[in-house]
């Protein structure tokens, strides 16, 4: 067995968890990754049966619970995509146990969640539902929880493990202080501005729906969320919405907790990295946020938002001839390292009133002894990113026989978002670090673009 019979083992683990059949389910084609392949899973049934299928040959069939398991573990290690795991797992108790044991080592590639609850099971084409009540209208992704923020509750739900953890809605919030209230500035022409700048109670007070742009679930008892108001229409192409705050709670708690006076920033992206929970701005600014406990409820709580590593201040802005980047930031934890990701985005207008899209990205590693980003030139060969404005991550692949040094992301419609033809299908696609190129590494996979702008986002198995 090597790494190049994945679809000859996948082939044969449909076989063993499925009905009976006269032939075996063919491989799939495994696009830019892998050549298709042309073993079959009767070629590795043959293999696995070895001597026993020639010596007794009106013996029964020995069953799949007969096959030493640490012969299955190398099967298991020829399977990347979730399904494939799912049906390994399926066979018998004993594959059971194994999958559970090599899961926790070696995570498979993440599934492709798109708003309306259709999955893709990485490296496959084809697209499957859950079973249960469709998982359409998920509005953020937190590892391998969906997340459905409700006026009136808020809950995560896996799929996987058909589990659902309770949040408090938006509409309940605890201030602290729990007196704060909003301070304001006239100007000369009558207006009010935030004095000395915009907080949660100015947030509050905003035109637009409170949303959640980011949520994670640092651990069982501690949930971190970034929240603002929907994106105007008149801030720079750059920024993924407006000011937004950091809230805190527990599991099943009755509300947030929020500091009323914290200055709100234009976060980009938020990761929970080596026990701490970090926040990057629009200006590459790089906060930790420090928690703490309320002493009356338990609850959690922060108690200082204080910058470690000062960023490049530039910042895009429209301009006239409409030809400047957008930038998008992104923070990813891979190989213990801490990673910012700097996503250039080009819209040129063509001639024919058309948009061509370009994307480019630079990778930084975050360097806490002389607070500084180092711009790296790679991601490890052994190494893809998954980036997403709802959830991000590095999966190792070398041990699957993938090329590493990529960079798979999704189209934020928050971006652009006046520019976007909402009826023009999106797709998944891939950078490659090494020589600078994006291709489509599967072009059969794509979905349309809404005006309610849900994003489709990575779902990681068995976060």
């Amino acid at each position: 067995l090597n790494f190049h019979t994945a679809a000859a083992a996948a082939a044969a683990v449909r076989l063993a968890s499925s009905p009976a059949r006269s032939t075996p389910t063919p491989p799939p084609a495994y696009d830019i990754w892998c050549p298709p392949l042309r073993s079959a899973g009767s070629h590795l049934l043959s293999i696995l049966a070895g001597p026993m299928a020639e010596t007794q040959p009106r013996s029964p069939p020995p069953s799949w619970s007969a096959i030493p398991l640490d012969l299955a573990s190398l099967v298991l290690r020829l399977l990347p995509a979730y399904a494939d795991r799912a049906r390994f797992a399926a066979v018998c108790p004993q594959w059971r146990d194994v999958a559970q044991q090599f899961l926790r080592l070696h995570p498979p590639l993440p599934l492709l969640a798109l708003p309306d609850g259709t999955f893709y099971s990485l490296p496959y084409a084809k697209p499957f539902r859950f079973p249960g009540f469709g998982f359409a209208g998920y509005q953020g992704v937190c590892g391998s929880w969906l997340v459905f923020p409700r006026d009136d509750e808020c809950f995560l739900h896996d799929p996987f493990a058909r589990a659902t953890v309770r949040l408090p809605p938006l509409s309940r919030v605890r201030l602290r202080p729990s007196n704060a209230v909003q301070k304001w500035t006239k100007w000369e022409d009558g207006e009010r501005s935030p004095d000395p700048y915009t907080t949660w109670m100015h947030i509050e007070d905003m035109e637009g729906k409170l949303r959640m742009s980011k949520i994670i679930l640092c651990s069982p008892n501690l949930v971190a969320a970034l929240v603002g108001v929907g994106r105007p229409c008149h801030l720079p192409i750059c920024h993924p919405g407006g000011p937004s705050q950091i809230l805190m709670c527990q599991p099943g708690a009755s509300s947030w907790s929020v500091r009323a006076y914290d200055k709100c920033r234009l976060y980009e992206d938020m990761a929970f990295y080596q026990g701490k929970l970090y926040a990057i701005a629009n200006d590459e600014n790089l906060f930790v946020v420090n928690i703490s406990q309320d002493q009356c409820t338990g609850d959690p709580q922060v108690s200082r938002v204080g910058q470690v590593i000062k960023g490049d201040p530039w910042q895009t802005v429209a301009s006239e001839d409409d030809n400047t980047p957008g930038k998008k930031l992104y923070l990813v934890e891979s190989r213990g390292k801490l990673l910012m990701v700097c996503r250039k985005i080009w819209v040129p207008e063509l001639e024919d009133g058309d948009f061509s899209f370009g994307n480019e990205f630079e990778v930084f590693e975050a360097d806490f002894e002389h607070s500084r980003w180092v711009k790296v030139t790679t991601v490890g060969d052994d190494q893809v990113l998954f980036l997403g404005r709802r959830c991000s991550r590095a999966v190792s692949v070398s041990q699957y026989g993938l090329p590493g040094d990529r960079i798979f992301f999704l189209d934020d419609d928050e971006v652009n978002r006046v520019k976007y033809g909402y009826d023009e299908n999106t797709f998944c696609s891939a950078y490659n670090m090494r020589d600078g190129k994006v291709s489509s590494p599967h072009p059969m996979i794509s979905w349309k673009r809404c005006d309610e702008m849900c994003l489709a986002a990575w779902l990681f198995p068995q976060d």
